[in-house]
């Protein structure tokens, strides 16, 4: 009854911030109801004193069947259009917990809101606007200004701030003005980026549903970049870069790993459908096991889990068990249910799904005392059949990443074949037709 009596106060919350802001009609009055028209579209954000560009396109008849999808140099994210009233629909990003929320105005343009759906983190918000018609990202057609240099390459950047950052480089494109690339760091990747290089400027801009992500900044006379980074709701960074071939970020697979007399991980946490997850139960026993440490706010995680997932369902008959652990914005079961539960519905996942706890680095720490440290959502790892760790990635690198990606896949489908091909303790067999029997 908990998870029903949240969902029910979430759905009366989210349907009061709808309609406040779309009008009061009289009882008399009968609405028209207006329509998004199909076709491209251009958005801002204001974040500050800044926008953040971003581009979408429209599909369906009307605001109640319409498809919207976000459009990132080569990447597609579709989400569904809800009709709310006559004039105002919702857009909800899928499985992260926030929502566009837009009126039609009378000139068919949009104006509305990113809201953070989050209990507790309602007032977090971010104004749009967008227009109908209008593909370019950041410079209109016609008012290019040729580019001073090509930033094409890979880049060493430096961030300034007064607390830790991760090392990142830059993987970037460059044809004529259209720049495009990716971010990536020791705890994930930005997804792919779109932008423009203009004389001596350039900028890039990012959504996918999490909140949006803006890099701009100058090219500099020695041919280095400097600027500023922003991640939509949060903080801006300031930044240095330089061109560098040969930078590469610290091992992923050296960062997290077991203290000193450790070989093995242990847990139980609530799973999300009522039972108890723990890697002591029968039905791990004797298994290859991955664990993936996730969070449903987290796009990398997203991303990884559409990556674990298919590869599950066609390896699970081998002798392969899965366990993602979330750690959710929320400290509650009942909100980790819905969320997780999104997750799963979403990406056809069919492993074990547990709640660890409130979306926080030293708390997962401390619920898995075994690690040396925990630096990133997602963390996977990878247990063999006699309950061993072999493995520990931190982070995930995203298909728009190239080479890095294709080598990750590489790697993990080689460790997974290997330890499959193990033969599996003699315990954990009678272990496992006990537990048959039962």
């Amino acid at each position: 009854m908990k998870a029903i009596n949240y969902l029910t106060k979430t759905r009366l919350l989210t349907a009061a911030l709808l309609f406040s802001g779309a009008g009061i009609l009289s009882a008399h009055e009968t609405p028209k109801p207006k329509f998004i028209k199909e076709g491209k579209w251009r958005g801002e954000f204001t974040v500050s004193e800044s926008k953040v560009p971003f581009n979408f396109e429209l599909k369906g008849k009307d605001a109640e069947h319409a498809v919207f999808t976000l459009i990132n140099g080569s990447r597609r994210d579709n989400f569904h259009v809800k009709s709310i009233g006559a004039d105002s629909v919702y857009i909800k990003m899928n499985t992260y917990d926030a929502a566009l929320v837009a009126k039609i105005e009378d000139d068919g343009s949009l104006s509305g809101e990113y809201r953070s759906l989050v209990p507790g983190f309602r007032g977090n918000s971010l104004p749009f606007t967008a227009e109908y018609g209008k593909t370019y990202r950041f410079v209109e057609p016609g008012k290019d200004v040729a580019p001073k240099a090509d930033l094409t390459g890979k880049w060493e950047i430096k961030t300034y701030s007064k607390e830790a950052v991760p090392a990142s480089i830059a993987l970037l494109k460059q044809n004529g003005n259209k720049l495009t690339g990716v971010v990536m760091t020791v705890v994930g990747d930005t997804r792919e980026l779109e932008g423009t290089v203009q004389g001596d400027e350039f900028a890039l801009s990012g959504f996918t549903g999490p909140s949006p992500f803006i890099i701009k900044g100058k090219i500099n006379e020695d041919g280095s970049i400097s600027g500023e980074e922003g991640f939509g709701i949060y903080k801006n960074l300031k930044f240095d870069a330089a061109k560098k071939a040969d930078v590469e970020l610290p091992d992923p697979y050296k960062l997290t790993f077991l203290k000193e007399g450790y070989k093995k991980l242990d847990f139980s946490f609530p799973g999300i459908d009522g039972k108890q997850v723990s890697l002591s139960d029968n039905k791990y026993k004797g298994k290859v096991v991955i664990v993936e440490i996730i969070g449903t706010w987290c796009p990398n995680c997203t991303d990884q889990t559409v990556f674990l997932s298919p590869w599950f369902n066609k390896n699970h008959h081998r002798g392969v068990e899965a366990i993602a652990l979330g750690f959710e914005q929320k400290d509650s079961l009942d909100y980790a249910k819905y969320t997780l539960g999104k997750l799963k519905e979403k990406y056809a996942i069919n492993y074990d799904i547990a709640f660890g706890g409130l979306a926080d680095k030293k708390l997962v720490s401390q619920k898995l005392p075994a690690l040396n440290k925990f630096i990133a959502f997602p963390t996977t790892i990878i247990i063999d059949r006699k309950g061993d760790v072999r493995e520990i990635y931190t982070g995930y690198t995203g298909t728009v990443t190239g080479k890095y990606h294709e080598d990750y896949e590489k790697k993990f489908n080689k460790l997974l074949d290997e330890l499959i091909a193990e033969p599996a303790p003699e315990s954990a067999a009678v272990a496992d037709t006990n537990h048959q029997g039962n």
